[in-house]
């Protein structure tokens, strides 16, 4: 009984020390994670205060490079008249719309590809070329084929990120561990049913990944598409800013889609956080 009793105890002093460790880990982590962010916000503040002493003192032309108190006054303006959110909200669902019409579309078409070997050699080529094509030499033709609308923004966005979404995607399928493949065809799988239960979920990390870049395509895509064809939106306003000279609405609208671009990857960020858990 004695020796029972003390090999529990040595048993809970394990544990005990185990949990502390643990905790001093979690500590040392949430510090770590701490310490990033307020190193990001240190560089920020000291980024943002550089370049409004400089504009201040005239060490830069601010009617050239704007400055943090200009870029705030414009955006008070563009609220106060009531053209803030909306702008926004024409570029924020060009944006959306393209991005999750080009991940669904690129990711069936991968699906597809990854389906059907012979396909996918015969349409491989094509897309590589597809992919290098500058996309912005296609603006006339889209103007013609869709309009003047926001149906041509959401095209432009969708074919500048889609090719990307499909190769990257079929690169995840295709560097499915191999021996898994064969065990399951083995076990007598077939390829849906390997789909299903062995490629898509062995590669999420690669999908996420693909969002990660594809929110970066997206607002490239729905910019090019403003530039090209528009009568709102932030890209509206930097064309316009930039026409009649007043560029501290070009930085304005500049700094508004840096936020709303950070904070689309930062929902992609969390949405990989709970899926891969």
């Amino acid at each position: 009984m004695q020796g029972a009793a003390a090999d529990t105890e040595k048993h809970m002093k394990k544990a005990l020390n185990h949990s502390s460790g643990h905790e001093k880990f979690l500590r040392a982590v949430r510090r770590k994670k701490i310490a990033v962010w307020t190193i990001r916000c240190g560089i920020l503040a000291v980024l943002l205060i550089l370049w409004e002493l400089c504009a201040r003192f005239e060490i830069i032309d601010p009617f050239v490079t704007s400055s943090p108190s200009r870029v705030a006054a414009t955006l008070c303006e563009l609220y106060e008249g009531g053209n803030l959110f909306y702008h926004i909200g024409i570029t924020l669902m060009e944006t959306v719309a393209g991005f999750f019409a080009a991940v669904i579309a690129g990711y069936g078409i991968a699906v597809v590809l990854w389906l059907n070997d012979g396909a996918r050699k015969v349409f491989e080529p094509y897309i590589v070329v597809l992919n290098a094509l500058p996309k912005i030499a296609l603006g006339p033709l889209i103007i013609i084929w869709m309009g003047t609308g926001y149906t041509a923004i959401i095209f432009m966005t969708v074919i500048v990120s889609v090719i990307v979404c499909i190769m990257n995607t079929l690169t995840g399928f295709l560097q499915v561990d191999g021996t898994m493949l064969t065990l399951m065809r083995a076990l007598g799988a077939n390829k849906a049913q390997i789909l299903a239960k062995l490629v898509i979920p062995a590669s999420l990390p690669q999908l996420m990944n693909t969002l990660k870049v594809a929110v970066g395509l997206a607002w490239i895509g729905s910019i090019m598409g403003e530039y090209i064809v528009s009568r709102a939106g932030l890209g509206y306003l930097i064309v316009y800013g930039g026409q009649v000279f007043k560029l501290d609405l070009v930085m304005t609208a500049t700094i508004i889609l840096c936020t709303l671009a950070g904070g689309m990857y930062a929902l992609v960020a969390l949405a990989e956080r709970i899926l891969t858990r």
